[in-house]
């Protein structure tokens, strides 16, 4: 589940409309994990610039959010802190154990090979099933999501 906006997140943005002239637009919020220790974990491999993708499970989304190429998105760390904005450019939706090589090494976890990106998600997403009691399997959809940094400047990836 994505976290709420808040007021940090809405001073992150009108910052971020300052001080690039960006157009009034709707932005989304996301952390990456479930624990605050995880989130911290991702959130610094993203602002490091090894992470530029993340996978969800299509559940979890109705159409209404379900993301889209061109999405601003703040991003928290553990303590709900923003951290940067990033860009969609890239949704996919197929099952889990489609997951190739390219993305396995962008999303910048782990060995960031496919056996270990598979055992790590289904490790994480059987979790999930088991407190929100739905059956997981290997061919269950997942929303593979590239994103670039934004803004902050000092994190933004060259050719926003």
């Amino acid at each position: 589940m994505a976290p709420d906006k808040s007021p940090a997140t809405e001073a992150f943005w009108q910052a971020y409309k300052r001080a690039t002239g960006a157009p009034e637009r709707d932005y989304q919020v996301a952390a990456f994990g479930d624990m605050p220790d995880l989130r911290d974990e991702l959130a610094a491999l993203a602002a490091a610039g090894t992470k530029r993708a993340t996978a969800a499970l299509r559940r979890d989304f109705d159409d209404e959010t379900l993301p889209k190429v061109g999405d601003l998105v703040v991003l928290l760390d553990g303590s709900l802190t923003p951290v940067f904005i990033w860009r969609t450019t890239e949704i996919t939706i197929k099952p889990m154990n489609q997951v190739d090589a390219a993305f396995a090494w962008d999303e910048g976890e782990g060995a960031r090979t496919v056996e270990s990106w598979l055992a790590d998600h289904r490790a994480y997403f059987a979790d999930q099933a088991r407190h929100e009691g739905f059956q997981m399997h290997d061919d269950i959809e997942l929303v593979f999501e590239r994103f670039k940094v934004v803004w902050p400047p000092e994190l933004a990836d060259p050719d926003r």
